[in-house]
């Protein structure tokens, strides 16, 4: 079978399956069982490849389950990231949270930097590989995650990873910077995801009552661990970016910034002197 045929019985099968962006999973399954890169497609579509064991990714597409999960990696800025039942699978929005925090470390040499509810590592390892004067700190508590996470920061000398609830902080040094992207989805509003979406694990979804409990986390334990002038950088969710302004009362200079959507999306802030 060539791509091309593998591509368009792909494409058959999960429009009649009734699945949305039909054609773009349709592409990076092909891709993915053909070897080669979607980019790629136009140039090996008459190419003949193995696509033996296709059907059983289509079924995982059809039941609901991820594209990213079904793949089994997915790429992030530079980088491609293994991903699976059990982590946050990388979005585009916190790849521009990367890239602000990356252009501020690169101008600190070396430094220390924590990644907070740090899942697949896409966050902290991006970071690691873009300054590697840093020493990056990734803390995890989901032992699912930490799998993904030790794969993916294999051979990044500069990062170690943390395997605890970000909730203790005995015995781990000051940082300059703090980064993250916790849950912040209100509990109730839960059900309402994405099947899909309700597939990755509720724990990096689940935010509390309003949203907010890992940001009062960070700012009641994670404000004394900044140096004097310390920063921090956070992901929210696009309707919290006022409300955030309140919760993180141990910091100052707190910015909300949009993401290229035009939504709030980025928090900066500096710890209280």
């Amino acid at each position: 079978m060539t791509l091309k045929e593998a591509y368009l019985y792909c494409c058959d099968y999960l429009k009649n399956a009734d699945i949305d962006e039909a054609d773009f999973k349709a592409m990076c399954v092909a891709c993915s069982v053909a070897g080669v890169k979607n980019s790629s497609y136009l140039i090996n579509k008459n190419r003949e490849f193995d696509f033996s064991g296709i059907e059983r990714l289509l079924e995982r597409l059809k039941s609901r389950e991820p594209l990213q999960y079904v793949l089994g990696k997915w790429d992030f800025l530079d980088g491609e990231f293994y991903v699976g039942k059990g982590v946050l699978i990388p979005r585009p929005e916190t790849e521009e949270l990367v890239q602000l925090a990356v252009s501020y470390i690169k101008n600190l040499g070396e430094c220390i930097v924590y990644d907070l509810c740090a899942g697949s590592g896409c966050i902290g390892v991006s970071v690691a590989r873009a300054c590697p004067s840093a020493k990056i700190f990734l803390v995890e508590k989901s032992s699912d995650a930490c799998y993904y996470l030790k794969k993916n920061a294999q051979g990044i000398s500069n990062a170690e990873i943390i395997c605890d609830d970000i909730n203790n902080t005995d015995g781990l040094p000051k940082a300059d910077v703090i980064i993250s992207n916790p849950p912040y989805i209100k509990t109730d509003e839960l059900f309402s995801l994405e099947q899909e979406v309700l597939q990755e694990p509720i724990m990096a979804l689940d935010g509390g009552t309003d949203g907010f409990d890992f940001y009062r986390i960070i700012n009641d334990k994670w404000a004394c661990m900044l140096e004097k002038d310390g920063a921090l950088f956070l992901e929210i969710g696009e309707a919290q970016g006022e409300e955030i302004k309140s919760v993180l009362s141990n910091f100052t200079d707190v910015r909300v910034i949009k993401d290229l959507y035009n939504n709030d999306r980025i928090v900066t802030a500096r710890k209280n002197r």
